[in-house]
């Protein structure tokens, strides 16, 4: 799947938790889908090329969106490990503000 990123688009993080602020090391993506179904917590999850996401999560979730100007290779940088297509998944080299958007 091919997968672009927008520098000034919308990034997002998915959690079961509530918090202000996302720590150093963190998962995000510009994937709105990946974001609210790994709110979920899944062991496992996985995607087609059209985009559709299954996976395993049962736990309530929150979606989060970025809450400030991050720049790739500066406040991010791609996921090293990741099993995912290019661009799916980045870490955070910062902690990064964030506002709750909604409960899943």
């Amino acid at each position: 799947m091919n997968i672009e990123i927008n520098p000034a688009g919308t990034w997002y993080h998915g959690s079961n938790r509530i918090f202000d602020t996302l720590r150093t090391g963190s998962t995000i993506t510009q994937w709105r889908a990946l974001a609210e179904a790994f709110s979920h917590r899944p062991t496992a999850l996985g995607y087609e090329d059209d985009g559709t996401i299954t996976h395993n999560g049962t736990e309530p979730g929150f979606l989060y969106v970025i809450d400030e100007t991050i720049t790739v290779g500066v406040d991010i940088h791609p996921h090293p490990h990741t099993t995912m297509d290019e661009n799916a998944e980045f870490l955070t080299d910062r902690p990064l503000k964030v506002k709750l958007m909604k409960k899943l």
